[in-house]
């Protein structure tokens, strides 16, 4: 499909998302920036979403499809966008008025970026602030960055707006995988392009407290399948020992959550995996557990008081 210059398309799916699509949508259609659709994609819900997304009448465009996913969802939308941007945004989050106005800014203002993310700001769902997604430390590449780390450049895919000619090279969202299908993509973004990041917190995210824990095997096989079908997009002198430090961090990652939510067993499983393969796991988790200790001893004293 041809692009229309400056246009920026948003692309939300929506499964079941009745009781709070309206509020991606409005902040959607609220925003400064006028050169703007909204493509929200129907991905089979059996609730009254549809009948929703028939109240915007023509201020949004309706894309439906039997149930197949975030990822598929997702590739309806890219496929039927009609902008020079796609900027995604999930239907349980919101954005500022200003996001798009800033991105677009940023990625007109230098073209050699292919995609941006802002700062994000992450709550409950009964809005109470949990605390703030920061833009990626990078110390060499953004690549680097993401398979040491194994994080989401903004904590979700709602934080990015990305050149629509990126996918003709990336390719579409995996619809294998169950989970962590915004890492895969952002790695896949910066192996061919430049990345910035707005320090703005423009984007709200909805996060539950007990979203990881129920999630970690599912998060978990993700990464392992993350990790390796792109180990080949490192250059080849970092497809060894880099690439075995950042799958030992992964491991140490999950076995510090896995620690978190009880879970020993697995976790040292994990530790003796990570540690044959890396000695950085052994830092990763020292950290990750001293952490968890002070933070444990602030709680106490606070309880005390």
């Amino acid at each position: 499909m041809r692009t229309e210059p400056n246009l920026v398309s948003v692309i939300i799916p929506a499964y079941n998302a009745a009781d709070w699509v309206n509020r991606a949508i409005d902040s959607a259609l609220a925003q400064t920036y006028s050169q703007r659709e909204v493509l929200v994609v129907n991905d089979g819900s059996t609730d009254s979403t549809a009948e929703v997304l028939a109240g915007y009448g023509d201020a949004i465009r309706v894309l439906s499809q039997s149930n197949g996913g975030l990822c598929s969802a997702r590739n309806l939308g890219i496929k039927n966008a009609r902008g020079e941007f796609l900027a995604f945004l999930d239907a349980d989050d919101y954005w500022l008025p200003e996001k798009l106005a800033r991105q677009v800014g940023c990625l007109q203002q230098d073209p050699d970026l292919g995609f941006c993310s802002t700062r994000t700001q992450v709550i409950s769902p009964e809005g109470k602030p949990m605390g703030t997604w920061d833009c990626p430390t990078i110390d060499s590449t953004l690549l680097n960055a993401i398979f040491l780390r194994h994080a989401s450049i903004s904590g979700s895919g709602s934080g990015v707006m990305a050149r629509s000619q990126l996918f003709d090279r990336a390719g579409m969202f995996d619809t294998e995988l169950r989970s962590l299908e915004d890492v895969d993509m952002w790695m896949r973004l910066a192996a061919i392009s430049n990345y910035a990041c707005i320090d703005e917190p423009l984007t709200v995210i909805i996060k539950s407290s007990t979203s990881m824990s129920g999630n970690l095997d599912v998060m978990r096989q993700s990464a392992i399948q993350v990790m390796h079908k792109n180990r080949d997009l490192l250059p080849k002198k970092e497809q060894g020992r880099f690439w075995q430090a950042a799958y030992a961090s992964m491991l140490a990652d999950y076995a510090k959550w896995e620690i978190r939510a009880g879970r020993r067993g697995e976790a040292l499983r994990h530790l003796a995996e990570a540690f044959i393969r890396s000695p950085i796991a052994r830092g990763r988790l020292v950290l990750g557990i001293a952490f968890d200790a002070l933070r444990k001893f602030q709680l106490d004293i606070s309880n005390s008081r």
